[in-house]
C-alpha cells in the first residue's frame, strides 16, 4: 500500500508542467521588481532579440544579449564602468503568465542567484 501512495503521487506530480512561454517575452518593453534583503528594486528596459536597454535609479545601462535557448540569457554590459559590470550575468526564465515572467539570475558561474519577476508594460 505505501509504494502505491507513492507510485500515485509521482504519476501525478509528472503531470504538472509549469507553464513556459519564454518565446513572448524576447522583446518588448518591461517593468522589474526584484528585492534584497527585503528591499524591492524596480527597474524598466526595452528589450530587442540583441539589446537591453534598462532604466534604474535614474541611470542607463546598455547590454547585449545573447540567448542560450529559448528560456535563457546571458547579458553583457556594453561600456562597463567596474570589474563588477565587466561580468556577464546568466538570467533564466522560470514561469509565466500572459502578461509576466519569474526569473533567476546571477554573474555567470557563480552558484549565488536571485529571483525577480518581470511585468510587460507594452
Amino acid at each position: 500500500m505505501k509504494y502505491l501512495i507513492i507510485l500515485s503521487a509521482l504519476v501525478f506530480s509528472s503531470c504538472y508542467e509549469v507553464e513556459r512561454n519564454c518565446k513572448d517575452f524576447k522583446t518588448g518593453t518591461f517593468e522589474s521588481t526584484i528585492t534584497i534583503d527585503g528591499v524591492d528594486f524596480k527597474s524598466t528596459f526595452s528589450r530587442t532579440s540583441e539589446l537591453q536597454v534598462e532604466t534604474f535609479n535614474g541611470a542607463i545601462d546598455s547590454t547585449n544579449v545573447r540567448w542560450i535557448n529559448d528560456c535563457e540569457m546571458v547579458f553583457k554590459t556594453i561600456n562597463p564602468k567596474n570589474r563588477a559590470e565587466q561580468k556577464d550575468i546568466h538570467l533564466k526564465i522560470l514561469t509565466t503568465t500572459k502578461d509576466s515572467y519569474r526569473f533567476e539570475y546571477g554573474y555567470v558561474g557563480d552558484t549565488n542567484k536571485q529571483q525577480g519577476e518581470a511585468k510587460r508594460l507594452n
